[in-house]
């Protein structure tokens, strides 16, 4: 049957198809939508681990027991999980394992630009890059059987466009292979440094020998056309390519990202007059092409920053470029602003009164650093709020202990800020965490984690309760406040940048988002009592405005926190 499916469905499809019985991943744009529609099968083991180093050894543990088993990640989780990704490259596999990394070019929703390649190479992985959504079916479905004929696992590389994306594929039915009852076997599977030098000779030559496959394979693809023009590419760069040459150039399409072949790419060389590497981000198939003495342009032409669209590729190569007007020249920008009702506006407020430093970190509230909150000093990767916040202080001690403070999702403290409390609590800092608990994931869509007491399927499951978890951890001034009341939220952090011992506060309201949150009326704006003073607007409340001297309030986006009414000093926002 043929459907119209997002790229990651399709993938989610594949592992179905393919027989996969182990799902495990932590939710990230682009990928989480991978697991989310593997959890709609229920023949398929799916679950939100706490974070993706979890995700992938659970993946590993269910291979070592003969199951095909899968892990997806977004390209900075990859980061999380490299530790025992790079050492499941030697041991290999019992059942097949992918691992499926989603780039993010143009940083839509990261803070950073990684191209996951270099971690095929670096860990001598191999690695599929499907182009649109009929290839990411196909493409996970030959990644078990490449995984479980050369004895690796393999990664399946996605980007922003081709996850979120529809386009045509054609569906199967399930096949699981026969798997055979587990056995033990030390000098695979135990890397003490004996058995690890015995397993890196297999490693090379599985790199080898997958060369020689990638020479052959159908997914590295010749396309010729006008000679006049050959383009080496892959992913969404092809589909480019391919809308805007058509014919009138000759195209080696490259479904495999590593290993790379070599002969290919030299018979493909010698049959075209001019030929351009087309790829995203890093120039990685360009030096594989110099670095094997084929001479290409590439990075010359082309940008190493962001996504590429047909107009680009037409304007770099001289082709006529299709007229129309950008979407930001048609629609007004509207910059990203935490939404009406968010819980954690109110804590940023009283962190922006109290002249707070605040180490911050990955989730909805990095937003509380945009204007006119502006309440974030730093922002670096998942957990790094807690361990940042620790080392600010030894390095400043009373004068940055008594000012500043971290900030934490409850899900990304789950997924890395334990470690960072454990530092604070031992090393014996003077300071304090904030907890931002909204009861749910909220950055990636409302996925659940293991504070919520919920599984992936909304199913009763197994529940962390944070205050006793930082009881437990060594912190004795746990605190838990109402986000939505700015008196309790000052005090709060009044009192425990005053304390003279490491300090946690939760401040806890679930996500006003949450289909089980009911919100209150809209407020309004008594004019014959507003004076003007825009005191409400230094919340930066999207719902709130202010027109003609005096604000206002857009019932159909208010929820009626009446965190407002709380700035204003003449009573004018009433219910």
């Amino acid at each position: 049957m043929k459907e119209l499916m997002l790229g990651n469905a399709a993938v989610a499809r594949g592992l179905y198809e393919a027989g996969c019985e182990v799902v495990s991943s932590y939710p990230g744009t682009p990928s989480t939508e991978i697991t989310e529609e593997v959890a709609k099968y229920d023949e398929i083991y799916s679950e939100w681990a706490p974070n993706e180093k979890v995700a992938v050894e659970v993946a590993f543990g269910a291979s070592v027991a003969g199951k095909r088993s899968f892990a997806a990640m977004k390209h900075v989780g990859l980061n999380v999980a490299a530790d025992p990704v790079f050492t499941m490259s030697y041991t290999g596999v019992t059942g097949g394992l992918v691992i499926a990394v989603a780039d993010d070019a143009a940083m839509h929703s990261s803070q950073n630009e990684q191209d996951s390649r270099h971690y095929a190479k670096a860990a001598k992985i191999p690695m599929l890059e499907p182009s649109d959504s009929a290839e990411a079916l196909a493409f996970t479905k030959l990644a078990y059987e490449l995984s479980e004929k050369y004895d690796t696992p393999v990664f399946l590389k996605m980007c922003t466009r081709v996850s979120h994306s529809q386009s045509v594929v054609e569906t199967g039915e399930r096949v699981v292979p026969e798997t055979s009852a587990y056995e033990k076997n030390i000098q695979k599977y135990v890397m003490l440094p004996a058995n690890a030098r015995g397993r890196h000779p297999k490693v090379e030559q599985r790199t080898l020998d997958l060369i020689q496959w990638a020479e052959t394979a159908d997914i590295n693809r010749v396309e010729m056309g006008d000679t006049s023009l050959g383009i080496i590419t892959a992913s969404t760069s092809y589909q480019y390519a391919k809308e805007v040459f058509g014919d009138k150039a000759s195209v080696l399409k490259l479904g495999m990202a590593w290993p790379l072949p070599v002969e290919k790419i030299k018979d493909f060389a010698s049959e075209v007059d001019r030929l351009v590497v087309l790829e995203e981000l890093d120039p990685f198939i360009e030096e594989h092409c110099k670095s094997i003495g084929v001479e290409v342009e590439g990075k010359n032409i082309f940008s190493l920053l962001g996504e590429f669209s047909q107009n680009l590729v037409a304007e770099k190569l001289g082709q006529p470029i299709t007229e129309g007007k950008k979407l930001d020249e048609v629609i007004p920008m509207r910059p990203p602003a935490m939404c009406p009702g968010c819980p954690h506006r109110g804590l940023f407020y009283a962190l922006k009164e109290n002249n707070c430093n605040v180490m911050g970190d990955i989730g909805c509230y990095t937003l509380g650093a945009a204007a006119p909150l502006s309440s974030m000093d730093a922002c670096l990767c998942m957990g790094a709020s807690v361990s940042g916040l620790h080392g600010f202080n030894k390095a400043l001690g009373a004068e940055g202990e008594k000012k500043t403070v971290g900030v934490i999702g409850d899900s990304t403290f789950m997924h890395s800020g334990m470690t960072g409390l454990a530092n604070i609590a031992y090393n014996q800092s003077n300071s304090t965490l904030i907890i931002l608990d909204n009861s749910i994931t909220g950055m990636t869509g409302h996925q659940q984690n293991p504070t919520t007491g919920l599984n992936i399927k909304g199913e009763p499951a197994g529940k962390i309760d944070l205050e006793a978890l930082c009881k437990a951890m060594g912190i004795n001034r746990v605190a838990v406040v109402d986000p939505y009341d700015l008196s309790a939220c000052d005090k709060a952090v009044k009192e425990e940048l005053a304390a003279e011992e490491p300090s946690v506060i939760i401040s806890r309201r679930p996500c006003v988002l949450l289909k089980s949150v009911k919100t209150q009326p809209a407020l309004k704006v008594n004019t014959d009592k507003c004076i003007g003073c825009q005191s409400c607007m230094s919340i930066g409340c999207p719902s709130i405005s202010f027109k003609g001297g005096m604000a206002v309030i857009d019932h159909t986006t208010c929820v009626g926190c009446g965190v407002c009414q709380q700035l204003c000093p003449v009573d004018a926002i009433e219910r």
